[in-house]
């Protein structure tokens, strides 16, 4: 694989936070950035070259986008196959269309994983409420319902419980659109974890340092690296996930999230084929980012070291926090070993992603210290 050097333009499709942190790895080393994204002045757009502010359903916008870039990545899922069809021959798109495609849906991956034999939850495909109803008879209660496209953050996912009514959760899961869904198994869970894998097109594979994962309403809270569980854990979810990586021909960037169960078992939950969330402590914490990374391992670049350079704890904020005004940056930039990172999107509201924080510390016992401090500042403690 030819590389793309410094001074050439990247196209990346999204243009939301992770797109944001792309594209100042990418300035930083030299790259123009162009960024495709619907709606005007987005995180992604702020700091690009060129921003295109077009569907992704306009094939001449599309066109034209790639005619001005010598690579193109993406930063979200969520982009319509026919889109990706037709940039495929006109452009490097790395990671592949296939790849997006399968981690476009949540059948299409369990499917993929069960194929390849990767430890997955058990679960059953389910299409109307008959097949829902047998499906909660096998796997059991507690149990939840999801559904196949479209999720993140919790949402398409609903919770089964002795007593619950199965037919009104299938009504609203969306039966009368005949939605397919999938019944999971709830899992005893000692802690989530996810590890990101980065692989190039001439096979060459680094995995970030695996983080410890805490949510809150379904959305991630808290990301702890070192994670502090098992090493043995640590070592399957990386295996696991580098193998994953490989069958699926990743050129790029794969998050891969885990189960850690009671009983010792390590169990992929969902992956991503993009920089993650819970990925964003490498941008303050090691040798190489996961921003970084993807651009190296897209543009044919050699992979670069993740080795952890201190303990951190990472904290994602909410536009819950901006209440009646903005929040105290001062006070909590005071505190120290805390990096503040702000996504420049105008309008904060419950749930959605504003910014995080990153606290370095000599142990992560003493970030935690710290980011309770902050916490406080922020009338979260």
């Amino acid at each position: 694989m030819k590389a793309i050097l410094p001074g050439a333009t990247l196209g990346i499709l999204g243009g939301g936070q992770l797109g944001r942190m792309f594209a100042l790895s990418a300035r930083k080393l030299g790259y123009r950035v162009h960024a495709y994204e619907p709606a005007p002045d987005s995180p992604t757009g702020q700091i690009s070259d060129l921003e295109v502010n077009r569907p992704y359903e306009d094939a001449a916008a599309l066109v034209e986008f790639a005619r001005g870039v010598d690579v193109i990545t993406y930063e979200f899922e969520n982009i319509p196959a026919a889109a990706l069809d037709l940039l495929t021959p006109l452009v490097p798109l790395r990671p592949g269309r296939d790849v997006l495609f399968i981690a476009q849906s949540r059948r299409r991956e369990k499917e993929f994983l069960s194929r390849h034999g990767f430890p997955v939850v058990p679960h059953r495909i389910v299409h109307n409420r008959e097949e829902f109803a047998t499906a909660v008879a096998v796997i059991g209660r507690p149990s939840v319902l999801k559904t196949v496209d479209f999720g993140y953050d919790g949402k398409g996912q609903q919770a089964i419980r002795e007593g619950d009514d199965l037919a009104a959760i299938w009504e609203r899961h969306g039966a009368g659109l005949n939605a397919a869904g999938i019944v999971e198994a709830w899992i005893e869970c000692e802690a989530e974890l996810s590890v990101i894998v980065a692989r190039g097109g001439d096979g060459e594979v680094r995995t970030f340092p695996a983080a410890r994962n805490d949510h809150r309403h379904h959305i991630l809270d808290l990301s702890i690296v070192p994670s502090g569980l098992p090493v043995a854990a640590e070592a399957e979810a990386k295996r696991v996930a580098v193998e994953i990586a490989e069958k699926i021909g990743l050129i790029g960037l794969l998050a891969v999230e885990f189960f850690l169960a009671r009983d010792g078992r390590v169990l992929v939950n969902e992956m991503a084929p993009r920089p993650h969330n819970s990925g964003h402590y490498s941008f303050d914490a090691c040798v190489t980012s996961q921003f970084e990374q993807q651009l190296r391992a897209v543009c044919g670049l050699p992979l670069g070291e993740t080795t952890l350079l201190s303990p951190v704890v990472m904290r994602n904020l909410l536009g819950d926090l901006w209440k009646d005004s903005e929040p105290a940056w001062d006070k909590l930039l005071a505190l120290p070993g805390l990096k503040l990172h702000l996504y420049g999107k105008s309008s904060p509201r419950p749930g959605r992603k504003m910014g995080h924080y990153c606290v370095l510390a000599e142990t992560v016992e003493r970030a935690r210290e710290i980011d309770a401090e902050a916490q406080g500042i922020l009338g979260q403690g």
